[in-house]
């Protein structure tokens, strides 16, 4: 199956440059650009796309916005933040609009087609240290939970979910949640399925969201 791929960004070269490089992949096609959020908006009415590259600083329209005017949409595709520097605050308000994950743009090649593919598969590609370091930085602005838990589904978690989550916020990858807990990679891979399932999470990235936004997990990584 064809990967439906559209680049939003406002440096034509750029654009330019990753289209070159995900043409040249059997699984992958471009099927649309735009150089702002207004005109990506436009293009989307009409246009079937998979996973979105999404520039972040843009004319118009930034790129959280018209991350967070996407995925309020029915059925919305994936997008995935593309961003200069690594802790950059954009790239957690894209995290907190709906993106999948973000990467730098001067990602090896590789790396970027992974990334599509992961996040094209369901799920989110936000490498754990960048996870920690960005939500180290950033989890002081998030509203604190105070005494009245923010998301009662919380409550639903069984004790190893809870376990789970907090593994995960701290950006750990199924294998070392498995060796931690010494469970099978299976296991865990369940365990976060159901977590999801439960508090009506699309993947990880909102996993490490809540986890901060609820307090379950404290900056510095420690729940």
């Amino acid at each position: 199956m064809t990967i439906r791929v559209m680049l939003v960004d406002d440096q034509v070269l750029l654009r330019t440059g990753f289209r070159m490089v995900l043409a040249a992949q059997p699984d992958m096609e471009v099927v649309a650009e735009a150089g702002n959020g207004v005109e990506a908006l436009e293009v989307l009415r009409s246009t079937a796309v998979d996973v979105v590259l999404m520039d972040v600083r843009m004319p118009k329209l930034d790129g959280v916005e018209t991350t967070r005017r996407i995925c309020a949409a029915d059925d919305p595709p994936k997008v995935l933040i593309l961003t200069t520097f690594d802790l950059d605050e954009y790239a957690f308000s894209g995290l907190k609009a709906g993106a999948s994950g973000f990467m730098l743009k001067d990602v090896p090649p590789g790396e970027l087609l992974a990334a599509i593919r992961a996040v094209h598969s369901g799920d989110a590609v936000v490498a754990p240290s960048t996870t920690r370091r960005l939500l180290d930085r950033f989890a002081p602005m998030l509203p604190s939970a105070g005494k009245q838990p923010q998301h009662k589904e919380l409550e639903r978690l069984t004790e190893r979910e809870r376990e789970v989550m907090v593994l995960v916020a701290q950006g750990l990858s199924n294998g070392e949640i498995a060796a931690r807990l010494v469970l099978s990679e299976a296991t865990v891979k369940t365990h976060v399925g159901r977590i999801l399932t439960k508090l009506g999470l699309r993947d990880r990235v909102q996993v490490v969201v809540l986890a901060y936004e609820t307090g379950l997990v404290r900056a510095g990584g420690h729940g």
